[in-house]
């Protein structure tokens, strides 16, 4: 008995109540089956969170990623600003960040390295009064004895970069 029982629900059920319209909508789920508008629905809205999400990555690495490209000076203080940024949730340091990939900062290091450089050099020469105090007593060789200054060399002039 309980077969036909069931065949008799079934029955039941595909028919369609005398008050409903005989044309129903495409997006309408059958009475049984699954419903394909939502099954849409669904995976339209996973993929627009997956796209959303890429772009709030892309939107946020932008500082990391100029200051990246254009070889600055201060990429990292921007890398880590960035970082802050992502784990406080406090939107000042990724403008900071924006800003600081922004703007060049001036070559300080360069110039005073060069200068440093060359202090040591004049400081590792020996003074020509040093030299000929020490040695008084024998003749100057060669290699020790200053150029003559009657004639002046030609000027060596140095390449100046601009930073």
């Amino acid at each position: 008995m309980p077969p036909k029982a069931f065949d008799r629900e079934r029955q039941l059920n595909d028919q369609l109540n005398p008050m409903a319209p005989h044309h129903l909508p495409f997006y309408l789920a059958p009475g049984s089956g699954t419903d394909t508008l939502m099954v849409i629905m669904g995976v339209f809205l996973i993929g627009t969170v997956l796209w959303v999400g890429t772009l709030y990555w892309k939107l946020h690495s932008l500082p990391e990623r100029m200051a990246h490209k254009s070889q600055k000076l201060q990429f990292e203080f921007v890398a880590v600003l960035g970082l802050i940024s992502l784990f406080t949730h406090m939107h000042i340091f990724w403008i900071a960040g924006l800003l600081i990939a922004l703007i060049d900062i001036p070559d300080f290091g360069t110039p005073l390295r060069s200068i440093a450089d060359s202090v040591e050099k004049i400081a590792d020469a020996t003074p020509e009064g040093a030299a000929m105090s020490t040695d008084a007593g024998s003749a100057p060789s060669a290699a020790e004895t200053p150029p003559s200054t009657d004639k002046p060399g030609p000027a060596k002039e140095k390449e100046h970069s601009h930073v």
